[in-house]
């Protein structure tokens, strides 16, 4: 098996980067997809080297490894089942109300925040919570005890009780 010489690597990548960029783009429609396509690309040049008969037959190789990259991502069950971040973004996440007992939650530390609304909220097990956030269920019972007085002193303080 022979072994592709950093030269001619280079000179791969100096030829053809543009192209299988631009390419991939067109299928993708994502940048950081078509570099990743790119990777793939080189690295199968790299790992299993070929003799080409001529330089259009090495550019046509270049290209059909190219799109059968990207089709591959493109069927990728991954692929199908996800969304970009910018598709996401616009759904926020809801308010809470002031005077709610939500907006009260959102005043407790984080540790007691996260247990008491995984439990009320959710309706997680104290079980649940512990697997959820790598936390032994007696921690997370003794979270909810701490959480719950810290909630009632708070909601006392503000005139609720």
């Amino acid at each position: 098996m022979t072994t592709l010489t950093r030269p001619e690597a280079e000179r791969l990548v100096n030829t053809y980067a543009d192209l299988i960029l631009r390419l991939s783009y067109t299928y993708l429609k994502n940048t950081q997809d078509a570099q990743d396509i790119c990777q793939t690309v080189f690295l199968k040049c790299v790992e299993r080297p070929r003799t080409f008969a001529s330089p259009d037959h090495e550019k046509a190789w270049i290209i059909r490894a190219a799109v059968n990259s990207c089709k591959d991502v493109l069927k990728s069950k991954w692929r199908r089942s996800t969304v970009p971040m910018e598709a996401a973004a616009p759904v926020p996440a809801p308010e809470a109300e002031d005077g709610s007992l939500l907006a009260a939650v959102d005043l407790l530390p984080p540790k007691y925040r996260a247990v008491i609304y995984l439990y009320y909220y959710e309706g997680y097990a104290a079980r649940e919570i512990g697997a959820l956030l790598g936390l032994p269920a007696a921690t997370v019972n003794t979270q909810l005890a701490r959480g719950r007085e810290k909630l009632k002193n708070l909601l006392e303080s503000e005139g609720y009780a």
